[in-house]
């Protein structure tokens, strides 16, 4: 009886600390990371489409209006390698919050300044804290037992990809109400609030115990990451390339929107980041696939739809409808490739989580700009058929990585490939 009474109480401190009965995360506990990872990134893409009104009020130059993308982008960049990875050597839960809270802090900043040089400033560390998201998405995994990872992934998943396609059409319908500087100081009230609840919420241990390195020692084993562990250099070239082709998208789709037949406002532009949401759904189905071993399969059929979506994206200028179903597989393909890869490589070596995601991330954002600047540069010389063909190339290039290495890579949690089933791949 007193064994009982003892496992009982072990069961309820479990659950006070975020866990159901049987060590799975609860999904109140799993929404609430997806929530804090959607809010935590969609201020990296906040200020797309308020720089003209930022640049007026401010009066900032055309150049200048323009780096503040470039310095959000490049201080998560620095973010994902400098922070991400003190995940494994401190507790996550501290980690967290206290991001949170300078996030909070530099956003209150980009809210107030008075200047040019301040709002850059606040923008940079802005995108530097901001890599939370990444910070809870190895939090999660490492919380999550081996039987579940990819479900809960797949959820945290899904709540970053609807931060990234609805920031745009939220900040613009908020600064539309009340100006661009409420959308900042909206953000900040609400991560405040978020780094309260998870404070309360957040379970006390962090699933894997922190590894004793100094940050030095951090920083470099994250490279030696890459060199030893080939599945790791396989998945972060899958993510460059999906990347670059969401991103060749996603930075250029206003243009040709914005211009005959359709001459749609920024706002109708903006509206269509509600049609990618569906790639949300991709991430949950995505992580219960790889739960099921079917990770090769399922970053195949990904990929060969990520390549059949720059057909129908190819007729944008002529059909609304072709545009809306090319954006749906473009997303759900993108996602199903992203949460895959996250699950797989977190297995290979769950006490380097936080490294082995921070590291993937980097290439992540390497792709990301990549396609940014490909795509909007080839779309003024060249217009929206030239575009496509780009995103279809990154597509095809990640299919025939696919079809190449889908054989011999084991599977990080049983050390085995099975034939004809690319189980770990």
């Amino acid at each position: 009886m007193a064994g009982d009474g003892g496992a009982a109480t072990r069961r309820a401190a479990g659950a006070r600390d975020g866990e159901a009965p049987g060590g799975v995360l609860s999904r109140g506990v799993v929404v609430l990371f997806a929530v804090a990872c959607g809010t935590a990134v969609a201020n990296v893409y906040f200020a797309q489409p308020l720089l003209v009104t930022m640049g007026h009020d401010l009066a900032m130059s055309p150049a200048l209006v323009g780096s503040v993308v470039t310095l959000t982008h490049v201080g998560y960049g620095l973010g994902l390698f400098l922070l991400v990875p003190l995940g494994d050597v401190t507790d996550r839960k501290r980690l967290v919050v206290g991001q949170l809270l300078l996030l909070v802090a530099a956003l209150t900043v980009v809210a107030a300044a008075p200047t040019a040089a301040t709002l850059l400033v606040g923008m940079a560390a802005t995108g530097l804290l901001a890599v939370v998201t990444q910070t809870l998405v190895a939090f999660a995994a490492s919380l999550a037992p081996a039987a579940a990872r990819g479900r809960v992934v797949g959820a945290v998943t899904s709540g970053v990809v609807t931060g990234i396609l609805l920031a745009r059409t939220v900040s613009g319908l908020v600064a539309d109400l009340a100006g661009w500087r409420s959308v900042y100081l909206l953000s900040a009230s609400l991560t405040a609030l978020l780094a309260l609840v998870l404070h309360r919420v957040l379970p006390r241990h962090g699933g894997t115990p922190p590894t004793p390195l100094r940050y030095g020692q951090l920083l470099r084993s994250t490279i030696t990451l890459f060199a030893r562990e080939r599945l790791l250099r396989l998945r972060a070239l899958f993510a460059l390339l999906v990347f670059a082709a969401f991103s060749t998208l996603w930075s250029s789709v206003a243009l040709p929107l914005s211009e005959a037949p359709y001459f749609l406002s920024h706002s109708a532009i903006g509206a269509l980041g509600l049609i990618g949401v569906a790639g949300a759904l991709a991430a949950s189905v995505a992580g219960r696939l790889n739960d099921r071993g079917l990770s090769g399969r399922t970053t195949g059929v990904a990929l060969a739809l990520l390549t059949a979506s720059w057909v129908p994206l190819a007729f944008t200028r002529s059909s609304l409808w072709a545009l809306c179903v090319g954006v749906v597989l473009l997303d759900l393909a993108v996602q199903a490739v992203h949460v895959t890869n996250q699950t797989l490589i977190h297995a290979l070596h769950p006490d380097a989580g936080s490294r082995l995601i921070g590291g993937y991330m980097v290439f992540y954002s390497v792709g990301s700009a990549t396609g940014a600047l490909a795509a909007t540069s080839l779309y003024t010389v060249a217009g929206w058929g030239a575009v496509c063909a780009l995103g279809a190339a990154f597509s095809c290039l990640g299919l025939l990585l696919w079809t190449f290495t889908r054989r011999g890579v084991p599977d990080p949690a049983t050390g085995t490939a099975p034939p004809g089933t690319a189980h770990g791949r």
